[in-house]
């Protein structure tokens, strides 16, 4: 793992962004890393565009400034503009995005050739098992298996404490669902 990882989520409200952010800090606590998550809080409301910042290092992480110059953007709902989600991103980032498209089309839409590219269908992933398209858990499964950043077993920990067993295990369903489809692309 390289010494520190800044990623920001973009979705809308009600899709779940920023748990996904603190689960993923969660588990990387778990994992004996530190972490901190936090929303960008505006006039946000269901539907709304929203961001969410989620930090993960080696060592002690000590600002909570807005991430403006991520290593990775995690995109919840590709209808967001790419000018909104590629703002910023580091030469050689990533984007880890929900999308049913194909991979030239993807490679078409975000325009660039410096950033890594991995692609999940979490919308179809989420709607099989919980029948809503509340894709956090799924782009966090996505997430880790093309980052570092913690393990399953600490996420399924993670996914416990935040929600009942029900909940918890269907979501645990999703990010192991997500873990596998995930794709990377060049």
């Amino acid at each position: 793992m390289q010494e520190r990882y800044e990623i920001r989520w973009h979705g809308r409200g009600g899709q779940g962004a920023v748990t996904a952010g603190v689960l993923v800090a969660e588990a990387a606590i778990l994992d004996g890393k530190y972490a901190q998550a936090y929303p960008e809080f505006g006039a946000e409301r269901r539907g709304a565009p929203v961001k969410a910042y989620t930090k993960v290092s080696d060592k002690p992480i000590y600002s909570r400034s807005p991430i403006i110059n991520p290593d990775v953007v995690v995109v919840l709902d590709p209808s967001i503009d790419k000018s909104i989600y590629l703002d910023g991103l580091k030469e050689g980032g990533m984007v880890v995005i929900n999308t049913s498209k194909s991979d030239g089309e993807v490679k078409s839409l975000i325009g660039r050739s410096d950033v890594k590219i991995a692609v999940v269908d979490a919308t179809h992933i989420a709607l099989n098992v919980l029948k809503s398209a509340i894709v956090n858990t799924a782009m966090v499964g996505a997430l880790i298996k093309v980052l570092p950043l913690a393990t399953l077993d600490s996420l399924e920990k993670a996914l416990h404490e935040t929600f009942n067993k029900k909940i918890a295990e269907l979501n645990f369903q999703i990010v192991k669902t997500s873990y596998e489809k995930v794709r990377t692309i060049n």
